[in-house]
């Protein structure tokens, strides 16, 4: 006779025989894209566009397609695509973020690690396509520093100012910033690579006084390249390409496994960045969402083409280096709701967060943006190597050094902030009288 009294070993439905049915893989879709028990469509709209007050300047973006076609002054048509990206770079933030809440944690971070710096592959890509090498260059390399030094150091000259000390899990935080001194140390290679081949082989067989003149030779050549930009020219050029690809799938194939690492095998080391967060609840529904993200991801190519179209006429016209605004600019405009983002979380005192949002956006650049950046100039025969100025390759290694002194104890204060922010201004400064 059946046992009419439930017991451990009992089924939850009579004709399930304790086995749970998993619905096909195209069903689950399809209840994703239903959007059961999600926001409708206007409340997810209305929120998407009324969320910010960032979204004011939006106005910025129809005012700089008339610019460009009916070809203003370069300095408005400048000026209004430079602002236009802002909000729009927000926006892919908010619909990469509401997204990720229906997909789960594994497609979750390939989403923001995809769109997570969208607006720098859009600008960069754009770049390469018209030739601005040296725009590509100095805006990849001006998001690393900008993340590294000017955000993390507001975020610790803010969270100083308010709380004595902050502490963060150094564990997690040495894991990024090795994976970041490694991706800087592939940028040094091929720099002292085109050092050695552009004066006779290297130094390996100089004396002490011909060790001294190369040398001097090697800085002078140093200052030389700020002002003349990368030069590919000479027996180096084959190698640089080499190296250049090649490193770029391996950097690949080491952010995928650090994705892995963070996400799957490793994912306790970084619990404690959301150990004391609120359950977040979507406000958009998936297709709203999807759509928005496809829809603003169209936008800011337009306004990132409109920019780059710009730049050699405003650098021209007004005396203003293109390295400073490859460098300084444009990143500025890219990561402002990064920006926004970690400083407010520093002021809460959720250090986790911070050094998340700015030491895992300047991997994602370094290890993800650049590698995809060089393998499509692979492709569409455009030459970007990673073959930096031997000035930018020794201000990005300096700025990793400083950064790794600074959290490897797991404590953050006012004035780590202060000297991260002083670094920034110099290297600002530099670039501008370059």
């Amino acid at each position: 006779m059946a046992n009419s009294h439930p017991d451990e070993a009992t089924p939850l439905l009579e004709n399930g025989n304790g086995v749970v049915v998993r619905k096909p893989f195209s069903t689950r879709v399809a209840d994703i894209f239903k959007g059961d028990g999600q926001p409708s469509s206007l409340v997810s709209f209305k929120f998407f566009f009324f969320g910010s007050w960032l979204n004011v300047l939006l106005i910025f973006v129809p005012l700089a397609g008339l610019a460009h076609y009916l070809d203003w002054d370069a300095a408005l048509r400048f000026a209004f695509s430079f602002v236009a990206i802002m909000p729009l770079a927000s926006l892919l933030g908010t619909a990469t973020d509401q997204l990720s809440l229906e997909l789960g944690q594994t497609l979750s971070g390939l989403l923001n690690a995809s769109f997570g710096n969208a607006v720098e592959i859009i600008v960069g890509i754009t770049a390469l396509m018209q030739g601005q090498i040296r725009i590509v260059q100095t805006s990849l390399l001006g998001s690393i520093l900008s993340n590294l030094l000017l955000v993390l150091g507001c975020s610790f000259l803010a969270g100083g100012l308010r709380y004595s000390e902050s502490n963060f899990q150094v564990t997690a935080a040495q894991a990024s910033s090795s994976l970041m001194t490694l991706t800087c140390i592939t940028l040094v290679i091929p720099a002292a690579y085109h050092s050695s081949k552009s004066h006779g082989g290297g130094f390996g067989n100089s004396t002490d006084s011909a060790y001294a003149h190369q040398s001097a030779k090697f800085l002078l050549n140093s200052l030389d390249t700020v002002v003349d930009g990368t030069d590919l020219d000479g027996p180096s050029e084959s190698g640089l390409r080499i190296i250049s690809r090649g490193t770029a799938i391996l950097l690949l194939i080491v952010y995928i496994a650090y994705l892995y690492f963070q996400l799957k095998s490793h994912a306790h080391l970084y619990e404690a960045a959301e150990s004391d967060e609120e359950p977040e609840h979507a406000r958009m529904n998936t297709v709203s969402a999807g759509a928005s993200l496809f829809g603003v991801t169209v936008m800011t190519a337009f306004c990132a083409d409109w920019l780059v179209a710009s730049i050699e006429e405003t650098a021209e016209r007004y005396s203003i280096p293109k390295a400073f605004i490859g460098l300084i600019l444009l990143p500025i405009v890219a990561n402002a709701a990064e920006h926004v983002t970690a400083v407010w979380m520093a002021l809460k005192n959720k250090m986790e967060l911070t050094i998340g949002i700015c030491v895992g956006s300047s991997i994602q650049i370094a290890a993800f943006v650049v590698p995809l950046l060089v393998i499509v100039g692979w492709i569409t025969r455009h030459d970007l190597t990673l073959f930096f100025a031997d000035f930018e390759t020794i201000v990005l290694f300096v700025s990793v050094l400083l950064v790794n002194f600074l959290i490897q104890d797991g404590k953050s204060n006012y004035m780590e902030g202060l000297m991260l922010v002083m670094l920034y201004l110099v290297i600002a400064l530099a670039f501008w009288v370059s």
